[in-house]
């Protein structure tokens, strides 16, 4: 009996550090900040974005992000705010997929079907940018066979 109460003691002490540690993981990368927004006053100061999807020859697609305005800058994900720089986040049918470092992305097959397909900017320190309470963003709607 004493070996099986020990074993739940640790079991338990086991989940209790895994989760803190997963909590504390997402909080420390900021997993917060992606649904707080940075308003860009300026109205020539807001990047445009456009969205290319190609059929890739293997399967899925090649996605290319036309943004400008903006610069792509991987090296300061996670660092503090510096204007008209970060990363991009693709959607796909409102869930997110990915965190995109540059212009071009590998997406794979999809489910038969329309699907919209969206990018938002992020800054560096991952909030969304936005103009007029609304996200900068692109999409597009594809079809996979």
């Amino acid at each position: 009996m004493k070996n099986i109460a020990g074993f739940f003691v640790i079991a338990g002490l086991f989940v209790l550090a895994c989760s803190s540690t997963a909590f504390h993981t997402q909080e420390k990368h900021g997993a917060h900040k992606h649904y707080q927004k940075i308003e860009i006053q300026d109205p020539a100061m807001v990047p445009e974005v456009a969205i290319q999807a190609q059929r890739d020859s293997m399967a899925g697609w090649n996605i290319h992000v036309l943004a400008t305005q903006f610069a792509f800058t991987p090296e300061n994900a996670g660092k503090k705010h510096v204007a008209g720089q970060g990363h991009a986040h693709l959607y796909v049918d409102g869930k997110k997929v990915a965190r995109l470092y540059g212009p071009w992305f590998h997406l794979p097959a999809l489910s038969p079907g329309k699907h919209v397909l969206k990018v938002t900017l992020n800054a560096n320190s991952h909030e969304e940018y936005a103009f007029k309470g609304k996200p900068v963003s692109g999409q597009i709607e594809v079809v996979e066979n």
